[in-house]
C-alpha cells in the first residue's frame, strides 16, 4: 500500500468528507488521528476504519486552538511514533447575508476555518522539519473561496485566506521537503443536499445509486469517495514534486485552478488620474470584467424537481 508506515491526522473527520479521506488514507495503509467535537461520532469513525483492518485513534476538540493543534500532533507521536500528514478539514457554516451577519457568525467560521488551519499546520509543520520529515499538508478549500456565493461572506473569506497561506508554505516548506496544497471539492454533502438543483444526485446516492452522467461529467459533482483519492494521491510520495497547487476534484472531473495573474495591464504617462480613469477605465476593461459566483448550467428536464 502506498502509505505504509505513514501517520496522518484528518481534522473534521467523523463524518462526511473528512471521514472518507480518513478512510481512504487508512486503506493506503496509514494510521490516522480521527478528530470531531462529538465522542460518540469520533468513536464510530474509529470502528469503521478498524473493522476494515485499518489503524487509528481519536481526538475529541474543536478545532482553532493552539492546544488544540498541539494535542492532535502529539497524540499522532506518542500513539504512532510520527506524523507525515496532515488534512484540514474541520469546519462549520453560518450562513447569512453581509447585513445581517454577526460578529459570532463571523468569528466562529473564520476561528474553525482559517485559524484552525493555521494552527494545526504550524503545530505540524514544525514537528516535521524539527524531525527532517518530507511531510504532506493537505488544506480544503472550497469553491465559494474561488468564486464567492450569496450568503457566504465568511465562509468565502476562510476558504480563500486558505489557498492564500498554501501558497505561501509551499514556498516557507520547500527546503525542507515538505508539500502543500489546497483540494478544492465538490461532493454530496449536507449543505448541497438542501439545495433543489442537487435534488436528483443527492437522491441517487442516498439510494445507494450512481449519480446521473449531468453530474459527474458536467458539473464535476459526485460522492466523498469520488475526492479521497486526491487526498490518498496528495499524501504518497508519488506527489512530492506537486505543492503550492489549488486543486478542484469531483464526480468525473479533476481541475487545476489558476493563481490570481491579471487579465488586462495597460499604462498612461503620468499616471492614473481621476480624470483619466472616468475617460479610459471602461476601453481599457472592456469585455475583460470578472464574473462572481458559480454558474450552473440549465438542469435537463428529467432531472429537475418541484
Amino acid at each position: 500500500m502506498s502509505l505504509d508506515g505513514k501517520v496522518a491526522i484528518v481534522t473534521g473527520s467523523g463524518r462526511g468528507l473528512g471521514l472518507a479521506y480518513a478512510q481512504e488514507l487508512a486503506r493506503q495503509g496509514a494510521a490516522v488521528v480521527i478528530n470531531d467535537v462529538d465522542a460518540d461520532t469520533a468513536a464510530e469513525a474509529v470502528a469503521s476504519i478498524e473493522s476494515a483492518g485499518g489503524t487509528a485513534v481519536a481526538v475529541v476538540a474543536p478545532v482553532g486552538s493552539s492546544e488544540t493543534a498541539k494535542e492532535l500532533v502529539r497524540t499522532a507521536v506518542d500513539t504512532f511514533g510520527r506524523l507525515d500528514i496532515l488534512v484540514t478539514n474541520a469546519g462549520v457554516l453560518r450562513d447569512t447575508v453581509l447585513w445581517k451577519m454577526s460578529d459570532d457568525d463571523f468569528d466562529t467560521v473564520i476561528g474553525v476555518h482559517l485559524r484552525g488551519t493555521f494552527t494545526c499546520v504550524r503545530e505540524a509543520a514544525t514537528y516535521m522539519r524539527e524531525n527532517q520529515i518530507a511531510g504532506r499538508i493537505i488544506c480544503i478549500g472550497s469553491p465559494t473561496g474561488q468564486r464567492g456565493n450569496f450568503g457566504q461572506t465568511n465562509y468565502a473569506a476562510a476558504k480563500a485566506g486558505i489557498v492564500g497561506m498554501v501558497r505561501t508554505w509551499a514556498l516557507e516548506l520547500k527546503k525542507a521537503g515538505i508539500t502543500a496544497n489546497a483540494v478544492i471539492p465538490v461532493a454530496a454533502t449536507a449543505m448541497t443536499a438542501t439545495v433543489p438543483y442537487f435534488a436528483a444526485a443527492v437522491e441517487a446516492d442516498a439510494a445507494g445509486a450512481p449519480m446521473p452522467a449531468f453530474y459527474r461529467h458536467d458539473l464535476g459533482f459526485g460522492t466523498s469517495d469520488d475526492v479521497s483519492g486526491l487526498i490518498a494521491y496528495l499524501a504518497s510520495d508519488a506527489a512530492s514534486g506537486v505543492t503550492g497547487q489549488a486543486i478542484g476534484v469531483g464526480g468525473d472531473r479533476i481541475q487545476l485552478w489558476s493563481h490570481p495573474e491579471p487579465v488586462v495591464t495597460a499604462y498612461r504617462d503620468g499616471g492614473w488620474t481621476y480624470a483619466a480613469l472616468e475617460d479610459e477605465f471602461p476601453a481599457v476593461i472592456g469585455d475583460h470584467a470578472q464574473s462572481v459566483g458559480e454558474r450552473f448550467p440549465a438542469l435537463p428536464e428529467d432531472l429537475q424537481r418541484p
